[in-house]
């Protein structure tokens, strides 16, 4: 097994035929300029020591020596083993609220931004978990589903904004509804969904939601993020803010962290809740909570181990232009004596 580091270099080859073209051209030139100047024979007379083999035989070395160095630039890479992997962890679905609350800034930077911290904290510090995304504020929108590509999850997890969804509000009831669907192939692998959330949800259908998870075997965690204390919604618009402001009294809405919601949600779906702000403290809770829940065998794939062989084209390409450089073009005299090439005179 094999493949191909940086195929991209391959075009590079094709300066071989043309390099081969340009050294016809110059060999047909100069025999042409030989045959104005005189007798062909005559005027090999005249350089005696001249090989008529030895360009051939530089130009094919310095032509080799190019190709191995291309070929190191490409870097082949060979699997030198196939081993079996088995993965075992769990399915965690982060549900991420995104609706105009989060844009609040009584946590620094904002609530969406520090939620997006948390997550992407806690996905570092995962192992062979399976992970997915939801985005949600009046309804749910799925924004990943289940996988282990870590690297894209955190590149789906930036681009989230309350934008993304038109519906405003906060129904953390549609977030537990859409990850049921999302761990409806999951089989026996255990669940965990995880809501990070000011918790200003507008549903009442929230707990019993909860209640429901749980009796399909999803656990529930809650991350509050905001404070109790709360403030106003920012509405940016280029370099000036205003705030938002209720459309009925005029007064600008102030947005509080709602904790008593989200520790009924966890306690009905046996899960836990904890306060966002730190998150170091965050970090630790869901380290110890992923070891208290029960890993399961889900994948088990092939995968191949491919170590990098460019050194070698490297080594055996500057060899050879080292040898090009230092190999001459006039006759060798024990090869001379040997007649390989049938450059005696009969």
């Amino acid at each position: 097994m094999y493949e191909l580091d940086e195929s991209k270099y391959l075009y590079l080859l094709l300066l071989i035929p043309f390099l081969v073209a340009l050294f016809l051209w110059v060999q047909i030139w100069k025999r042409k300029r030989q045959k104005e100047f005189g007798d062909i024979e005559l005027v090999k007379k005249l350089s005696p020591e001249k090989s008529n083999f030895k360009p051939a035989l530089k130009f094919g070395i310095l032509l080799l020596g190019l190709s191995m160095i291309i070929l190191g630039l490409v870097n082949p890479k060979i699997g030198t083993k196939v081993e079996k992997v088995k993965r075992e962890g769990i399915d965690i679905v982060f549900a991420i609220d995104v609706s105009k609350s989060m844009l609040c800034e009584d946590i620094a930077p904002s609530r969406l931004e520090k939620s997006k911290q948390l997550v992407s904290q806690i996905i570092n510090g995962l192992g062979s978990d399976r992970i997915g995304i939801i985005a949600y504020s009046g309804s749910a929108f799925p924004v990943l589903p289940i996988t282990t590509d870590y690297n894209a999850a955190k590149m789906f997890l930036q681009g989230m904004n309350p934008g993304i969804i038109s519906s405003q509000g906060s129904n953390l009831d549609e977030a537990i509804t859409l990850t049921e669907k999302y761990f409806e192939g999951s089989g026996n692998t255990s669940k965990l969904l995880v809501m990070v959330t000011d918790g200003e949800d507008h549903s009442e259908k929230a707990q019993d939601a909860a209640e429901q998870a749980k009796k399909k075997g999803i656990k529930i965690i809650t991350i509050g993020v905001g404070t109790t204390k709360g403030g106003p919604i920012p509405i940016r618009n280029g370099n000036s803010v205003v705030y938002h402001k209720d459309k009925e009294t005029g007064e600008t809405v102030t947005t509080k962290l709602r904790p008593e919601a989200l520790e009924a949600i966890a306690k009905n779906a046996n899960g836990g809740y904890i306060n966002g702000t730190s998150t170091k403290q965050v970090v630790d809770y869901m380290r110890k909570s992923l070891n208290n829940i029960q890993k399961t065998q889900f994948e088990a794939t092939e995968v191949a181990s491919f170590q990098s062989q460019f050194q070698w084209f490297l080594g055996i390409g500057f060899f050879l232009l080292l040898l090009d450089l230092f190999l001459l073009e006039r006759k060798t005299k024990w090869v001379q004596k040997l007649d390989l090439f049938s450059e005696k005179k009969v």
